[in-house]
């Protein structure tokens, strides 16, 4: 199966993380896409750091406002009530704890639910940014990502190597191999790709598992 199918399918999944009348607030990189796979009419605020809520779909680029896009770039558009408000406001938002959830993307995640997002040595990166304030601030912190990065190697470890965007933030890991819950200093897993062991996840993990019985869920 195509990388980008399996992304799809992890998107997807991550998608279903959202329940009515949340307020969401999706990070840059992989979480942009969620929007895609969430109906028209589900009634959930759609938060962007750079400053709107209330998102509606992604757009091609001769249908978008090129002045309207998300933290990511992405071409978004309104819906009915969506608000526009500077930075300021934005942050407010996030600091006071409004956010039900925010969903972010990952260099490195920990056991103990470490954060690394922003930082790879030697690549420029223009700072830490939004992330810190989302990842310390929302009330639920969920990460998607690649399970393995460009090198073969597990982006789900005992500790992060890459400096942290912040501590035991994170309780819940989407990847293109895996559900993984983040409690108690450990990774539980709860679920994995269709096609993919339980073997095959262990391996591809910097860290133990705590395997639940039975069989798991599949996506």
């Amino acid at each position: 199966m195509a990388l980008s199918d399996v992304r799809d399918r992890m998107v997807a999944r991550a998608a279903r993380e959202i329940a009515p009348g949340m307020v969401v607030n999706l990070g840059i990189g992989l979480p942009t896409q969620v929007i895609d796979h969430l109906a028209a009419d589900f009634p959930v605020c759609l938060h962007t750091e750079n400053g709107l809520s209330g998102i509606g779909p992604t757009l091609p680029y001769e249908q978008a406002d090129r002045n309207l896009i998300d933290a990511g770039g992405a071409y978004v558009s309104t819906i009915a009530g969506s608000a526009f408000f500077d930075s300021a406001v934005s942050f407010a938002l996030v600091r006071s704890g409004r956010l039900d959830l925010t969903m972010l993307g990952a260099f490195e995640v920990a056991q103990t639910g470490d954060l690394a997002n922003w930082k790879i040595p030697g690549k420029f990166s223009p700072g830490a940014g939004g992330g810190i304030e989302l990842a310390q601030k929302a009330r639920r912190v969920v990460v998607l990502t690649t399970h393995l990065d460009r090198k073969g190697n597990p982006k789900l470890l005992e500790r992060c190597s890459l400096p942290l965007t912040a501590r035991a933030c994170v309780n819940r890991v989407f990847t293109d191999m895996a559900v993984v819950d983040v409690a108690q200093g450990r990774f539980h897993l709860r679920e994995i790709a269709e096609g993919l062991s339980v073997a095959d996840v262990v391996k591809a993990t910097g860290a133990s598992l705590v395997l639940p019985e039975g069989d798991l869920p599949r996506f």
